[in-house]
């Protein structure tokens, strides 16, 4: 496994033998990141982190800066020592939802969450109310999953779907206020 792309590209992201964490396919995050597009200066989260993949991702291609979230980091933790990322990514150790709720208002244009898949159901519950209050205007949530049990977010709008294999990525974003009617002139 490796950085796709950016001035890290071609770079190993170690995924350590024996730890329960199932890393973003270079595939997947070629297509994430296509999809996205210019990242310059974003903030990023990245929520169930594992390998730090998909935020060391985003480092390398020109984000701001980037938070790993996840219950033990220390899978990401040797690939940002490693590739020298230390003053640009933040690692927290703590469960996702536990630590979204405490996070600022509109502090992230791009939040990817990757949890394990047999957790869906009960993550998207628990994220749904403050993923769009976390987000910056034009904020987007990446979210992965498998497609036998795919992440919703009934609070926000779903922008972008595709499956990879059994992998489903869903684009979603904050729905946008709805368009006040003008009254026709008498």
């Amino acid at each position: 496994m490796r950085v796709i792309s950016g001035r890290l590209g071609g770079r190993q992201l170690l995924a350590p033998k024996g730890w329960t964490v199932r890393p973003t396919s270079e595939r997947a995050r070629e297509a994430i990141f296509s999809a996205l597009g210019d990242i310059e200066g974003m903030r990023v989260a990245d929520l169930y982190c594992g390998t730090g993949g998909l935020g060391i991702e985003s480092v390398s291609r020109g984000a701001g800066s980037a938070v790993l979230v996840d219950r033990d980091t220390r899978p990401a933790m040797g690939n940002v020592h490693n590739l020298g990322l230390i003053e640009e990514i933040e690692l927290v150790r703590a469960e996702a939802p536990d630590w979204i709720s405490s996070a600022p208002d509109g502090s992230f244009d791009l939040v990817f969450l990757d949890p394990p898949y047999r957790e869906a159901t009960r993550v998207a519950e628990r994220l749904d109310s403050d993923l769009g209050r976390i987000l910056a205007p034009g904020g987007r949530v990446i979210a992965e999953s498998d497609n036998r049990g795919p992440l919703e977010f009934p609070s926000l709008d779903t922008v972008r779907e595709r499956r990879y294999g059994r992998t489903v990525v869903t684009f979603h974003q904050v729905p946008s206020p709805p368009e006040k009617e003008t009254p026709e002139p008498e």
